[in-house]
């Protein structure tokens, strides 16, 4: 089934679509491989991994692209965009919005900081810009959408928990799908609850600080349409990588690295390798059937050679 239409389902079905976030290709295989049912396109992670400087919108939106359009091309489950403010104003959002729909995705998430924005992960404050701003900015996506599946996902930065859903309420009007807190902002189950009902609409949940710590995956289905873990896979592999590099630089061997690494058939085998085995295996002029190939269509074998 297309992505965007599974994704459309899930949530008419009222469950609760569990993903995380990845920061390229692989990483988003792995989070596929694992089970879940949707990925998440960091803008945090993709600043890290493409840069190596934090979430504070440097990249362009092209480059975001890039990475996304990798990231669609390899997974088969649906793919939430994140697609930080928008790169712009109402008018440039309208091209975000068609080069991530072009590009496969099932979702796109916008957010009402100004730009550039900051991360509120680890910004000690964040500005937002003024709620009708916003509310145009919610509508030139729907505008711009030109597959009615493609999910519309609002993210408010706002600090109070009456300017979140005053602001929700906002969105939803202008068409959002869904709307989406900053944990920040929510203090509380009780303050997410109440933001929900409020909203009247699915609501998006990044999964991050006293989230992660105080509620059970019960508490966070009640309340999450869709609900990431956005930077586990990142930070594992950052300290995974710290880890046994600085062993790897003190002892100058892999025999005895503080953690296992991957077995080379085994991430061979992750990175689809022995399909295209079977395809060198079939067309390529070196392989043991392409002389049999090769007389089917008729075409001397001294021509192809030449």
């Amino acid at each position: 089934m297309n992505p965007r239409k599974l994704l459309r389902e899930r949530l008419a079905a009222r469950r609760t679509v569990w993903g995380a976030g990845c920061y390229d290709a692989l990483s988003a295989k792995l989070i596929e491989s694992a089970g879940f049912e949707a990925v998440l396109t960091s803008g945090f992670g993709i600043s890290a991994a493409f840069l190596g400087k934090p979430d504070v919108e440097l990249y362009t939106m092209t480059e975001n692209l890039a990475v996304v359009r990798q990231v669609v091309n390899t997974v088969d489950i649906p793919v939430i965009a994140d697609c930080d403010t928008g790169y712009g104003n109402a008018v440039n959002v309208m091209r975000t919005v068609r080069e991530f729909e072009q590009a496969g995705v099932a979702a796109v998430i916008l957010e009402d900081q100004v730009v550039p924005k900051r991360c509120p992960a680890i910004a000690n404050r964040v500005e937002v810009i003024p709620a009708v701003e916003g509310v145009a900015k919610i509508r030139a996506a729907v505008e711009a959408r030109r597959d009615p599946d493609l999910l519309i996902i609002a993210r408010t930065d706002t600090d109070t928990e009456a300017g979140a859903i005053e602001r929700a309420r906002a969105y939803v009007a202008a068409g959002a799908d869904m709307v989406q807190p900053i944990s920040k902002t929510m203090k509380d189950e009780a303050m997410l609850l109440r933001f929900a009902r409020a909203a009247g609409r699915p609501v998006s949940l990044q999964v991050l600080g006293w989230l992660e710590r105080e509620l059970s995956p019960a508490q966070i289905a009640e309340i999450a349409g869709i609900a990431f873990f956005p930077l586990t896979a990142l930070m594992t592999v950052a300290q995974a990588m710290i880890t046994n590099l600085r062993a790897l630089r003190e002892t100058r061997s892999t025999r005895n690295l503080p953690l296992p690494l991957m077995d080379h058939n085994a991430f061979a085998a992750l990175l689809d390798f022995p399909a295209i085995q079977d395809v060198q295996n079939r067309l390529l002029p070196e392989a043991p059937d392409f002389a049999r190939l090769l007389s089917q269509t008729g075409v001397p074998a001294e021509k192809v050679a030449g």
